[in-house]
């Protein structure tokens, strides 16, 4: 088991019926306040894909600060994918469901260049309608999926199913 692994079994909570009933939440904010941890968990996240990606990706919220977090360890930038309506100038969009509902996820247009090699990071990768909304808007967008990667990935939803052919990585199967 991996150090980053050892940290996540320590540090991070699962809160059942949040945040509605039935579903069992794994909340990696405990995670996230350990500098050691995150450090783990960020090296373990980009180490598959160093030099394939030219910037950083993270899904609202809790990918923004692994996004923010990776681009400053890999000397990059990072790009917010973020709810709808919160982005100030012209976006593209994508609606996709969630194991609790449905949301709409954009992405500024103007941010960079065409062809821009972007590494995609979230906390969890549940049934993969957020991740592949993700992936849509970074295409609709004229950019380059070089991969994804994600803290969590719950088996018994598929989710990964819906990541296509993009290279992924989880630092764990739950």
């Amino acid at each position: 088991m991996s150090a980053a692994s050892e940290a996540l079994d320590r540090l991070s909570a699962i809160v059942p019926d949040f945040p509605t009933p039935g579903i069992v939440f794994r909340d990696l904010t405990p995670v996230f306040a350990d500098a050691a941890a995150l450090r783990l968990v960020i090296d373990e996240l980009i180490a598959p894909f160093a030099g394939t990606f030219d910037v950083v990706a993270g899904v609202e919220a809790r990918g923004f600060v692994l996004a923010a977090a990776a681009a400053v360890v890999a000397g990059t930038g990072v790009v917010m994918i973020r709810k709808a309506g919160k982005l100030p100038r012209a976006t593209v969009s994508r609606k996709y469901a969630l194991e609790y509902g449905t949301a709409t996820l954009e992405l500024h247009t103007d941010e960079l260049p065409a062809g821009t090699r972007v590494l995609l990071l979230d906390d969890v990768l549940a049934t993969g309608g957020t991740l592949e909304a993700s992936l849509g808007l970074l295409g609709d967008a004229g950019l380059v999926a070089a991969g994804v990667s994600v803290v969590l990935e719950l088996d018994a939803l598929h989710g990964r199913a819906r990541i296509g052919d993009v290279p992924f990585h989880a630092l764990r199967l739950v």
